[in-house]
């Protein structure tokens, strides 16, 4: 089984957001603008960055 990863990066900013996205944003490990992180590709993470698409960029490594 192949162990796919994602790369997510932060483009927009969260504050303002409801809290909700907010707390999506920090669980997938982001904290500033443009910073990005390596996640593993599953449903809940899947699940997460569709929530917060609008305030991200992402790419298949």
């Amino acid at each position: 089984m192949v162990d796919r990863r994602l790369k997510v990066t932060l483009v927009r900013s969260r504050h303002g957001r409801l809290a909700d996205h907010q707390a999506c944003v920090r669980g997938l490990g982001l904290r500033r603008m443009h910073q990005s992180v390596v996640v593993k590709d599953t449903p809940a993470i899947r699940g997460m960055i569709r929530k917060v698409s609008y305030l991200l960029k992402v790419e298949e490594v």
